[in-house]
C-alpha cells in the first residue's frame, strides 16, 4: 500500500505542530528532541516501518510510519535503541503521539486493515546492539486511537502507559504492527521525581517518584527539630504531608526558608517558629543574635520572670499604717496606703490596702509589719516595710454562741459549747450552766434552776429523769467573777429506758421491708427479660446475626460543631479526653490529610488494653488546622451505633494532638472485597449491606447528611461488620423545607453523587440514598470501580441520558431492583433508609429470594474494547483478550494448555477453564461470561453483515 497519502498529510501536520518540551519529568528518551538519526531497528528490514525526515524551522524531525494493509499476514516490528534505566526507578512512563488512518477510507482495499498496534518491552543489563529477537519481548499494552484520521484533517492521539516494575540496567521498547496505517510522531520515555525542596525549614533531597515514599530531611542552618523531619513523595512527583517541623534556634528568626540572626535591639530566647521581639522596657539594647536583653542599672528581673518580661525596680515601703478595733470578739483591722514607688511591677500577695485579723487576745501587745513585695524587693538596699504595735484591751468575757449535745442516756446528758472568740491563754475563764426540766404541757417546772459551775467548756449532767426534756443556758465568768451574757436557751431530751430495744425492733422491721422490695424487683426483672426474649424470637431469633443489633431511633439531633463560636467547646461537649500515656502507637498504616495514621493499643485505667486506630496531627500546625483536624471528632463523638465507627476519644491537652477510634482489622470495604473476588456468598454480601444501611438510617434519623458514602469510606472488622466512617465532607441538614445543604465549592465524588447534588450543590438524605445504591453495586461487584474507566464528564453525560450501571455478575435480581430504585432521577421517589433496612431484612429472612439472578450483559459490565471499525475478529490474540478483561495473569496457563487462538477460546467450556488452572470462582465467572459475550457479539455482527 502506498504511504504517500499518510506522509503528505504528516508533513503538513509537522509544520503546524506546537510541541512543548518543558516538563517536570526526567526524560530518558525523546524521539522528537533527538534531531538526528534514531538508529531504531525494523523487522522486516525493507518492508514495514519507514523513517520520515522533515525540516521545521531549521531543525530536523523524524517520524516512523507503516501502512501495510494489503496482506493478511502482517507483523512489522520497530525497536528503539537501548534506554538506560536510572538507579532507583522501577517504573517509567511511555508517552506516545500518533496518527491512525480510518480503515474505511481505503475504498475496499482494507481487507487486513486494523486500527491498533502493540507496545512491547524487553529488559537487559547491557546493550545487545542489532541482536533483535521477538521472543525476548513481553507485551505491555494494545494501543488504540481515540480518534482516527479521515482525509487531510489529522486526528492526533496521545497515549501514556506506565511500564514496570523493572530491575535490570536498561530496556528496549518495541512497536508491533499487525496491519495498521499508523504514523508514530513522538515517543517520550520519562520518570517523575520530587525535586529537592526546603519546607518548614527542613531540606529534602531530590527523590525518584516511584511510589508513595517517606523521605527524611535535615534542618537548615541554625534550626533544630525534636524529631527527624520527614515528608512523603507521591508517585506523581509531588511532596505531601510534611511531618516534623524545624524551628529557628534562640537568637534566630524565620526569613523565608532560612534562619537569620536577630537584629540589634531584638532578641529571641527560645528555639521556636516565633519572630524576634523588641527588647522590653528598662533593658539595654541587644547585639546581633541576642537571646535576651540585659536589665539597665537599678532594674532587675525576678527568678520566675521569663526573659521576655521587662525589668523593674524594687518598690518603696507602704505608708500610713493604722489599726482599728472592730469589736470585743478579738478582731482588729489594719489599713495602709500603697507605696509611692512601685518600680513598674504589680504587687504579689495581699493587693488590698486593708486586712482584718481575728482571734486576738486582750491585754497583749501585737506588732504588725506590712512589706511591699513585687518579685524584686530582695534586690533593694532597704526592706520596704511599715510596722505598728497595738493591743486589744477588753475585760468582758466571751459569749457562748452554741450548745452541743455530745451524748445522752435515760439519766444523763453530755454537753459542750463554743465561744464567740478564743479565750486568752493567760486568762482562766469559768462557766456557769443553768438547767431545768420542761413539763409536757410546755409550762415552766415548779422547781428552780439547777446551777453548775465548770472550769471547762463541757459538762455531764447526771441523775436526770428518763424520756424528759430539759432546757439549758450557759454564760462565761471573768477571773474576777464578772458574768458575761447568757446564751440562748437550748432544749435536750433524755432517752427512754427501752430505746435500744425499740431500735432493734425497728431494724428488723426495716430489714423485712427491704427484703420484700428486693424480691419484687427480681420478679419484675425476670418478667421483662422473658418478654424481651419472646420479641427477639418473633423478630428473627438470636441465631440470625443480622437482626441482633437493631437500635432504637435516636432521641437526639446532630449539632454542627461549626455553630459554636469557640470550636473547643464542641470538643469538650462531645468528645472524651484521653490521657496520652494510655496510648501506644505501633505501626503506620496510612497517611491522612493532616498527618500519619497508626495502628496502636489503648490501655485505659483499670481496663484491659484494646487495639485502636490513631490519627495524628503533624507538627507545626496552625490553630485552624488543629480545629479542622478535631472537627471530625466533634462529629463522631455525637454518634453511638454498631454500624458507625466508634470514637474512643481525643488527645488535645498535649502538643501531639490525636484522634483515637476503634481499630477495624480488615480495613476499607472496597479493598477487602477486591482481595476476595467471588469468595463471599450473596447472603453474606447482603448482610454487609444491611449493616451499612442501618448505620445510614441512624445518621438520617439524626438529620445528618454524609455526602461521601462510598465503599472506600466503609470499614470492616474481624467479624465482617461494616461501619460507616470518614465524616470529613459531611454536613448537617438545614432547617429549610427541603432539608438541603448547599456547599461552598470543592471537589465532589462524581461517581457516587446524585445528579441534583452535582448540578445544584444540594445534598439531602435522598442524595445519600443514591450513593448507597452505588455502594450496593460496588459490594456485589467485589470492589469494581463504578463506571469503570469512563471519565467524570462521560459519567455525568451518561447519567443525564438515563444510563444506569448494569447488574454485576451473579447479583440477585431483588438487590439490583433496589439499586435501581436508589438511582431514580426524581429524589422524592427514592426509598428512605428505613425502607432500605426493611427490604434487606425481608430478603435476609428469606434466603430463597436471593437465588433469582439479574440479567447480566458482559459487553457492558466488562467494558470490552470498541469493534466499530473492525471487520475481522474481535481480538487479534489471546493476550489482548485477557488484558481487556483484566485476567492477564492466566496468559501462561492458557499457553501451556495450547490455547493460543481466539477460535480455541470461543470453544472453551466451563470445565475446560477449570482444567487450564483458573480456580477462583470470581475469575472463572469473569472468563466464562466474557466468552459468552464474545459469542453474542459475533452473532450480532454476523446478523448485521447479512
Amino acid at each position: 500500500m502506498e504511504l504517500r497519502p499518510l506522509i503528505s498529510v504528516l508533513f503538513v501536520f509537522i509544520h503546524q505542530l506546537a510541541f512543548s518540551l518543558q516538563s517536570k519529568e526526567q526524560v530518558l528518551l525523546d524521539m522528537r528532541a533527538s534531531g538526528s538519526e534514531l538508529g531504531w531497528l525494523t523487522l522486516p528490514y525493507e518492508n514495514g516501518w519507514e523513517i520520515v525526515q522533515t525540516v521545521v524551522n531549521g531543525s530536523l524531525f523524524y517520524t516512523y510510519s507503516v501502512c501495510s494493509i494489503d496482506s493478511t499476514e502482517q507483523e512489522n516490528w520497530l525497536r528503539t535503541t537501548f534506554i538506560q534505566r536510572r538507579p532507583g526507578t522501577s517504573r517509567v512512563s511511555v508517552e506516545l503521539r500518533f496518527v491512525v488512518r480510518d480503515c474505511n477510507s481505503f475504498d475496499g482495499a482494507s481487507v487486513a486493515c486494523k486500527e491498533t498496534f502493540n507496545l512491547f518491552i524487553s529488559e537487559a543489563d547491557a546493550d545487545v546492539g542489532t541482536n533483535f529477537r521477538k521472543g525476548q519481548f513481553r507485551k505491555v499494552a494494545t494501543i488504540a486511537p481515540d480518534e482516527v484520521t479521515k482525509g487531510r484533517e489529522l486526528k492526533v492521539n496521545t497515549e501514556t502507559r506506565i511500564v514496570g516494575p523493572m530491575s535490570k540496567e536498561g530496556f528496549y521498547l518495541a512497536f508491533q504492527d499487525m496491519g495498521t496505517c499508523v504514523a508514530l510522531l513522538s515517543v517520550r520515555v520519562y520518570y517523575k521525581s520530587c525535586p529537592s525542596t526546603v519546607q518548614s525549614l527542613a531540606a529534602f533531597p531530590e527523590t525518584v517518584a516511584d511510589a508513595l515514599t517517606v523521605v527524611e530531611g535535615a534542618c537548615v542552618e541554625n534550626a533544630v527539630s525534636q524529631a527527624t523531619p520527614r515528608i512523603y513523595c507521591t508517585a506523581e512527583g509531588e511532596w505531601v504531608v510534611p511531618v516534623g517541623q524545624c524551628q529557628c534556634l534562640s537568637g534566630y528568626e524565620t526569613t523565608g526558608e532560612s534562619c537569620q540572626a536577630c537584629k540589634p535591639g531584638y532578641f529571641k530566647p527560645y528555639a521556636s517558629s516565633e519572630l524576634c521581639q523588641v527588647c522590653p522596657d528598662n533593658t539595654r539594647p541587644s547585639s546581633t543574635g541576642a537571646t535576651e536583653c540585659q536589665c539597665e542599672e537599678g532594674f532587675f528581673r525576678s527568678p520566675s520572670d521569663p526573659p521576655t518580661s521587662p525589668c523593674s525596680a524594687p518598690p518603696s515601703a507602704p505608708r500610713e499604717l493604722t489599726s482599728t478595733t472592730l469589736s470585743a470578739d478579738g478582731r482588729l483591722q489594719l489599713s495602709w496606703s500603697p507605696p509611692l514607688v512601685t518600680g513598674g511591677r504589680r504587687h504579689t500577695g495581699l493587693r488590698d490596702a486593708t486586712v482584718v485579723v481575728s482571734d486576738l487576745d486582750s491585754h497583749l501587745n501585737y506588732t504588725f509589719t506590712v512589706e511591699a513585695h513585687s518579685g524584686v524587693s530582695q534586690y533593694g538596699t532597704d526592706r520596704p516595710t511599715a510596722t505598728i504595735t497595738t493591743a486589744l484591751d477588753y475585760t468582758d468575757p466571751p459569749k457562748v454562741t452554741l450548745i452541743h449535745l455530745d451524748d445522752r442516756s435515760p439519766t444523763s446528758l453530755s454537753l459542750s459549747w463554743t465561744l464567740s472568740r478564743r479565750p486568752p491563754v493567760h486568762i482562766n475563764h469559768r462557766y456557769e450552766l443553768m438547767y431545768r426540766r420542761k413539763d409536757d404541757d410546755g409550762e415552766r417546772d415548779v422547781t428552780t434552776y439547777t446551777v453548775v459551775i465548770s472550769d471547762k467548756s463541757s459538762v455531764q449532767i447526771n441523775d436526770l429523769t428518763p424520756n424528759t426534756t430539759y432546757t439549758f443556758r450557759v454564760q462565761a465568768l471573768s477571773p474576777e467573777g464578772n458574768p458575761g451574757s447568757y446564751s440562748t436557751e437550748h432544749e435536750f431530751h433524755t432517752s427512754p429506758i427501752a430505746e435500744s430495744q425499740v431500735q432493734g425492733n425497728s431494724t428488723m422491721v426495716m430489714g423485712a421491708v427491704v427484703g420484700v422490695a428486693v424480691i419484687l424487683l427480681v420478679v419484675v426483672a425476670v418478667l421483662l427479660l422473658r418478654k424481651r426474649r419472646l420479641r427477639s424470637h418473633v423478630r428473627g431469633g438470636p441465631e440470625d446475626p443480622y437482626f441482633s443489633t437493631d437500635q432504637l431511633k435516636p432521641l437526639k439531633t446532630y449539632i454542627d460543631p461549626h455553630m459554636y463560636e469557640d470550636p473547643n467547646i464542641a470538643i469538650q461537649k462531645f468528645v472524651t479526653e484521653i490521657d496520652p500515656t494510655a496510648i501506644s502507637k505501633q505501626k503506620v498504616i496510612g497517611v491522612g490529610e493532616f498527618g500519619e495514621v497508626f495502628w496502636g493499643v489503648m490501655k485505659p485505667h483499670g481496663r484491659p488494653e484494646v487495639p485502636v486506630a490513631i490519627k495524628t496531627l503533624k507538627l507545626g500546625y496552625s490553630e485552624k488546622q488543629r480545629q479542622d483536624f478535631l472537627s471530625e471528632a466533634s462529629i463522631m463523638g455525637q454518634f453511638s451505633h454498631p454500624n458507625i465507627i466508634r470514637l474512643e476519644g481525643v488527645v488535645t491537652k498535649f502538643k501531639h494532638a490525636m484522634i483515637v477510634t476503634e481499630y477495624m482489622e480488615n480495613g476499607a470495604l472496597d479493598i477487602y472485597l477486591k482481595d476476595r473476588d467471588g469468595e463471599l456468598p450473596s447472603y453474606q454480601l447482603v448482610g454487609m449491606l444491611r449493616g451499612i444501611a442501618a448505620g445510614m438510617k441512624y445518621l438520617s434519623d439524626m438529620n445528618y447528611v454524609h455526602r461521601d458514602l462510598a465503599a472506600r469510606n466503609v470499614l470492616v472488622n474481624s467479624n465482617l461488620e461494616c461501619k460507616v466512617s470518614d465524616f470529613g465532607l459531611s454536613r448537617v441538614l438545614e432547617d429549610d423545607a427541603e432539608g438541603t445543604y448547599t456547599t461552598r465549592g470543592g471537589k465532589i465524588p462524581i461517581r457516587w453523587t446524585a445528579p441534583e447534588a452535582i448540578a445544584f450543590r444540594k445534598f439531602t438524605s435522598a442524595s445519600d440514598v443514591w450513593s448507597f445504591g452505588i455502594v450496593m453495586w460496588e459490594v456485589m461487584a467485589f470492589g469494581e470501580r463504578p463506571y469503570w474507566d469512563m471519565s467524570n464528564h462521560e459519567v455525568m453525560k451518561a447519567i443525564n441520558e438515563a444510563f444506569r450501571l448494569p447488574a454485576p455478575m451473579d447479583c440477585p435480581s431483588a438487590i439490583y431492583q433496589l439499586m435501581f430504585q436508589c438511582w431514580q432521577h426524581d429524589r422524592s421517589t427514592r426509598p428512605r433508609f428505613s425502607d432500605i433496612v426493611n427490604i434487606l431484612d425481608k430478603l435476609l429472612r428469606n434466603p430463597e429470594s436471593l437465588k433469582t439472578i439479574a440479567d447480566f450483559d458482559p459487553r457492558v459490565s466488562i467494558r470490552l474494547p470498541s469493534t466499530s471499525h473492525c471487520d475481522g475478529p474481535l481480538f487479534g490474540s489471546v493476550p489482548e483478550w485477557l488484558e481487556s478483561i483484566k485476567m492477564s495473569q492466566y496468559y501462561e496457563s492458557f499457553t501451556r494448555a495450547g490455547i493460543t487462538t481466539m477460535e480455541q477460546v470461543l470453544s472453551l467450556r466451563h470445565e475446560d477453564i477449570r482444567n487450564i488452572g483458573v480456580r477462583l470462582p470470581g475469575h472463572m465467572k469473569r472468563i466464562a461470561y466474557s466468552i459468552l459475550g464474545l459469542k453474542d457479539e459475533i452473532s450480532s455482527l454476523s446478523v448485521f453483515s447479512v
